[in-house]
């Protein structure tokens, strides 16, 4: 049986571990970093539930101004801007993975699914952000201009941290003995 101060210093050390990944950086419109390699992981170590909370505590920790963001990025603004809605989105991830958990059987294929589904949840819920800042601010811009912008260049390389995460927690999680 797992203690709640373990879950909370394991959700507090996967918010970090999200920190650290989105600080590993290639500028674009909407930086390539390693966060959702984060997310990921830990939503296959920690479970939907727990991967949720550390999810929320890097967003949190933005938010109270904690560079944890891509570029060393802090504060609400950073949230409120054009792809703060993809940030935000990552809650969809792990909120998807764990409704998953909750109403079907923790097997891989329904974890990557459900990951996947949240992927496209984020996907989705970042580029209406996008769009909707962008309107306000700079104009419009086409959904094809904002999908190819912002979301067709991270479809690989998200699917591709997607099966290292996956890879990873296959080594990790039976190290960290957080089921019982």
């Amino acid at each position: 049986m797992r203690s709640r101060t373990y879950e909370l210093v394991y959700a507090a050390i996967f918010a970090v571990l999200l920190a650290i990944c989105s600080w590993i950086s290639i500028p674009t419109v909407i930086p390539f970093t390693l966060q959702t390699f984060g997310v990921f992981s830990a939503l296959f170590i920690l479970g939907g539930r727990l991967g949720t909370i550390a999810i929320s505590i890097f967003l949190l920790l933005g938010v109270i101004g904690i560079p944890v963001f891509s570029n060393f990025g802090a504060g609400l603004g950073v949230l409120l801007g054009n792809t703060g809605g993809y940030a935000i989105g990552f809650l969809f991830i792990g909120l998807t993975t764990w409704l998953f958990e909750k109403f079907f059987p923790q097997k891989t294929i329904l974890q990557i699914l459900s990951m996947l589904l949240g992927l496209l949840f984020c996907y989705a819920f970042g580029t209406f952000w996008f769009m909707n800042i962008s309107m306000n601010s700079d104009g419009t811009y086409e959904l094809m201009t904002v999908l190819t912008m912002c979301v067709f260049p991270f479809i690989i390389p998200d699917l591709i941290k997607l099966w290292f995460a996956y890879l990873v927690s296959r080594r990790i999680r039976p190290l960290l003995k957080i089921w019982s």
